[in-house]
């Protein structure tokens, strides 16, 4: 996981090479991103809250990328799990993409969520919404509308 050294800050490469800066270098080549994840108690797989640590600190190319979490468990916790993947594509100002219900299937092996009508059907539109926002932006990309600018980041204090 991510110690925050902050030695990233100037190079854009996590100082630990293992993997991650090739994950991330693959990532920005990407026009549209959708992270899965297993729930086993209620969360992101914590293996993955690691990497995405990591990776959202040194790929600040994810901008305005199009972006979907996908959760899949035996019963519960995945509107949670989406919900925390989400967060780490706000803070790169990726657009979520979703779909006709929460991006999720329940199944405790694969042949159960085949099972699941419901969620392939929404796991077949989240496809379809995310090919279609893909195309938006690159047919407002070649009519010249440019992509938002940011302001400077303002850093708040809340211990007084």
């Amino acid at each position: 996981g991510c110690i925050a050294c902050g030695g990233c800050k100037g190079t854009g490469r996590c100082v630990f090479d293992d993997g991650v800066n090739d994950v991330s270098d693959k990532m920005a080549e990407c026009d549209g991103l959708i992270i899965g994840t297993p729930v086993y108690y209620a969360s992101p797989n914590g293996s993955l809250y690691s990497l995405l640590d990591r990776l959202f600190g040194i790929c600040p190319s994810l901008a305005h990328k199009p972006a979907a979490a996908v959760a899949s468990a035996r019963r519960g916790g995945t509107t949670a799990a989406i919900d925390g993947i989400n967060k780490y594509f706000t803070i790169r100002q990726m657009p979520v993409v979703s779909s006709t219900y929460w991006n999720t299937v329940h199944g405790n092996t694969p042949e159960e969520v085949k099972q699941d009508k419901e969620g392939l059907q929404t796991m077949r539109n989240l496809g379809k919404n995310m090919a279609w926002l893909i195309k938006c932006i690159d047919a407002g990309k070649k009519a010249g509308i440019d992509i938002p600018v940011a302001e400077s980041s303002e850093k708040t204090n809340f211990i007084r």
